[in-house]
């Protein structure tokens, strides 16, 4: 049986943020599908009719008893707080009281429910704009209930004018739906517009698997999904869930795709996507940003929602713990070990070449599920075109890219020490704006004017004290922006050029040190660094599973 809906005390009401929280169709959407969650729905149907003004959300949820019903449009009236306490260990997702209440005063609303036992009966009941009941019948109905809200802002057809247009109020509902169903990946969704099938998402264990049904050129074996439960500093369990976009597999041009929800709800938390971002630095190509879901599960006395009417911004309690639990998942996600590496999937030139040829043949092949893998082990067997090393590997082989691989590895020795060495004889340069010294000496090089518009360098990062190229390495580091830039050039400038031929041992021991590296899977510069071809891709191809008499006709 659903808990009674009562109204709060004068105390709560006026200590919960005021502010109307109904103003566009999808507002009314938010809100009429955080009862559905919170009813414990697991299938959700919304139909919205935007020229009729009219939404109606449908859900297999517990219902609510007669009594509920007379009660639940009332203002201030809810099941989900009773006392001040309450406020401070919020659970679900809509708990003022005011969502019916405030759909009652910008259109008609009509609520149908069956409460989820055995001999209950359906009710239907319509509510004037005090929220109150004004017609009542039995309505024969599965368990659940139907929402529907009709001529919204009719009575207001100056905030009808002021709306956006239909189709940013469809986009706006879209992008509720899909932060929604994240958040939720037990729901399934279908959604209609005008009668006619619009979105249709199903049901997942985890958000892996709603996340490519929203971005259609994302597959599942370009994320990545951790999960784990964390003791908060207020010794409290919490968790933490994030799916991320492996950086070599996929990123967006605009930062669109980064969502972060905690307790059921995606939020706006400038410092958890920073975050998120500086876990990410130097992983992506310039320009490029990341696809990602995190979902912080946190104990309610460590959040205050009552920040913003739409419940968007919040008060977050242990923020540095939070970031450096956020910190640390991202790092096991971009290692290469036997929980991150999942190559099925990931070779779509091969994949589509073993599609075109199965397309001509009148053979079924298999997939393999398993994701088992044995600790990571790589062993050089060769080089292709003095650029790519070839790795054998307990699934397959690997191509690795040497150059980008050897400046991986460099790059990060040199965020771990940035070691200025001081030079017997003075580097003589050039022609340089005052910028480009101010840039040098920014990095820590000492140079000072040495004649008409020429200067000396007296010390150079370690890594270039051997090279015959160093004043224009150095004219290339007074180019670039910051510390992390001048690594990156350095790194680049030193690493194994393509074209060198290197013996087996040479392989071996650049793969090691790279496969050990915090970020393996692109280089500074985000270019990915190893194509694995797995066996079971390789064993398709060559159709190793045919028997050879029936390939002949025998």
């Amino acid at each position: 049986m659903s808990p009674p809906i009562q109204l709060l005390s004068p105390e709560i009401i006026n200590l919960i943020a005021a502010g109307e929280v109904i103003d566009s169709l999808a507002a009314v959407v938010r809100e009429l599908v955080e009862n559905a969650i919170d009813a414990k729905a697991t299938r959700l149907t919304i139909s919205v009719f935007p020229e009729l003004w009219q939404v109606k959300v449908s859900d297999n949820g517990q219902g609510m008893s007669l009594e509920n019903l007379r009660h639940c449009a009332q203002a201030h009236h809810t099941s989900k707080i009773c006392y001040r306490e309450d406020l401070w260990k919020i659970t679900s997702l809509g708990f003022r009281g005011e969502a019916l209440f405030s759909i009652t005063q910008v259109g008609q609303l009509t609520i149908q429910s069956r409460e989820a036992k055995d001999n209950s009966s359906g009710w239907s009941i319509d509510y004037n704009q005090q929220g109150a009941g004004i017609k009542e019948k039995t309505a024969p109905m599965a368990p659940g209930t139907i929402v529907t809200a009709s001529n919204l802002f009719g009575s207001i057809p100056v905030r009808r004018q002021g709306l956006p247009t239909f189709s940013q109020q469809l986009k706006a509902i879209q992008g509720i739906i899909e932060n929604m169903s994240l958040c939720h990946p037990q729901i399934t969704w279908q959604v209609q517009h005008n009668h006619q099938s619009w979105l249709t998402i199903s049901s997942g264990k985890t958000p892996q698997q709603i996340l490519p049904q929203l971005l259609k050129r994302i597959h599942f074996h370009d994320l990545q999904f951790f999960s784990e439960t964390v003791v908060t500093p207020c010794h409290e369990q919490g968790k933490i869930e994030m799916v991320l976009g492996l950086p070599d597999r996929c990123h967006r041009g605009r930062l669109d795709w980064l969502k972060i929800a905690v307790n059921g709800r995606v939020v706006r938390s400038p410092h958890l996507e920073q975050t998120v971002l500086a876990g990410l630095s130097r992983t992506l190509p310039k320009g490029r940003f990341p696809i990602g879901f995190l979902h912080l599960t946190i104990p309610p006395s460590d959040i205050d929602w009552n920040r913003h009417p739409a419940k968007t911004e919040i008060y977050l309690q242990s923020l540095e713990f939070w970031q450096e639990k956020i910190t640390a998942i991202i790092e096991k996600a971009l290692k290469l070990s036997p929980v991150t590496i999942t190559t099925t999937g990931q070779n779509q030139r091969v994949k589509k070449l073993l599609k075109a040829s199965e397309n001509k043949g009148i053979y079924q092949v298999g997939t393999s599920t398993s994701t088992e893998l044995e600790l990571i082990r790589l062993r050089a067997v060769g080089q292709v075109n003095k650029t790519y090393i070839v790795a054998e590997h307990s699934q397959g082989l690997w191509l690795v890219e040497q150059h980008i691989a050897h400046e991986r590895v460099l790059y990060e020795q040199l965020q771990d020490e940035w070691q200025l060495i001081p030079v017997q004889q003075a580097i003589i340069l050039s022609q340089l704006s005052l910028k480009q010294v101010e840039q040098l000496q920014r990095i820590g090089l000492e140079i000072e004017p040495f004649g008409d518009n020429t200067w000396a360098v007296r010390n150079l990062p370690k890594l270039l004290e051997n090279r015959e190229d160093c004043p224009e390495a150095l004219i290339e580091l007074s180019l670039g922006g910051d510390l992390e830039t001048a690594q990156v050039a350095v790194a680049c400038r030193s690493a194994i050029r393509n074209g060198m031929v290197l013996e087996l041992a040479q392989m071996q021991d650049l793969l090691d040190s790279w496969k050990k590296t915090r970020n393996p899977r692109t280089c500074p510069h985000g270019r990915p660094i190893y194509l694995p071809l797995e066996e079971s891709s390789l064993s398709r191809f060559f159709r190793r599973h045919w028997v050879i008499g029936k390939s002949h006709g025998i």
